[in-house]
């Protein structure tokens, strides 16, 4: 159930998120990738809704992110458009639609606003991104940034580990983090990173951080949804909660369903539509 009415909701804006890190209220983001699951998190008061490449992992069977294109982010997008009202959306910029030109950047990011419905995009990276995203947000689009494990440099980093657990890397990164808000990022995802570094970048901007893996003292918190949900099996990362088991809530269904085929009893006759004796007398009769 929603924390507030119909009448009273209000769409969440980045100016939203602004105003919740100066309140000390909590943002709470959640990944989607589909209008059913879209809605469904709009009616229970979700604030944000992440349209995240880890659709590459979680849904298309992907190994990593690669190998997902902007075709796949932009069909995810709509979906997804289709189905919220309320939450502010955003779209990942996915491998190589951004890192290539500042023209194919921005080009990019409007096509995920223009053709996908959402209301801001999402990309990974310190420093070096800067001036893309300066360019993307001078264009009138609203960027968030994404530092500590960025999954789209999974081969760099040797796999999915924790970041930024030296003195020097985490100094780069509150660096980072301050160039990007400089930069023009509404917010910064924070992935994979100690606890304590999240909470002091925390404290030190004026963006609100969105913490996965990061502890509690970030901003907000985002997970991907299947995970969450205990959908998704080939591996939990730590910082999962699951809050349902619907992997073996749907073998148990799948499993059930099976039984009931192969015996006979589904359909019941209480699945079953029928035609009145005087109709079905008359057909034989016309087919004898």
């Amino acid at each position: 159930m929603s924390h507030e009415t119909e009448t009273s909701r209000k769409k969440v804006t980045t100016q939203t998120f602004l105003r919740m890190k100066k309140n000390g209220q909590k943002i709470a983001m959640l990944t989607a990738y589909d209008a059913v699951t879209a809605s469904v998190m709009d009616e229970s008061g979700i604030h944000s809704i992440l349209v995240g490449d880890s659709l590459g992992m979680v849904v298309l069977g992907y190994e990593t992110t690669l190998q997902v294109t902007m075709d796949d982010m932009l069909h995810h997008c709509k979906a997804v458009a289709r189905g919220a009202k309320y939450p502010l959306l955003i779209g990942d910029l996915p491998f190589l639609s951004y890192q290539v030109s500042i023209e194919d950047a921005v080009r990019n990011s409007g096509r995920l606003l223009q053709e996908g419905g959402m209301h801001a995009v999402k990309l990974e990276g310190g420093r070096e991104r800067a001036d893309t995203i300066k360019a993307i947000v001078a264009a009138g689009i609203p960027v968030m940034g994404h530092l500590g494990l960025t999954p789209q440099s999974v081969n760099k980093f040797g796999g999915f580990g924790v970041q930024a657990n030296t003195a020097a890397a985490a100094l780069r990164l509150l660096e980072d983090a301050r160039i990007l808000e400089e930069a023009g990022c509404f917010g910064i995802v924070l992935e994979s990173i100690p606890a304590r570094l999240a909470a002091e970048v925390s404290r030190r901007l004026v963006i609100p951080t969105i913490g996965i893996g990061a502890g509690a003292g970030c901003d907000g918190q985002v997970l991907v949804t299947p995970d969450m949900l205990g959908l998704f099996s080939k591996f939990t990362p730590k910082f999962v909660k699951k809050y349902a088991n619907q992997n073996k809530d749907m073998k148990s269904a799948f499993s059930d369903y099976l039984t009931e085929v192969q015996n006979g009893t589904f359909p019941g006759t209480e699945h079953t539509y029928e035609m009145t004796d005087p109709e079905w007398e008359e057909t034989l009769r016309i087919i004898q």
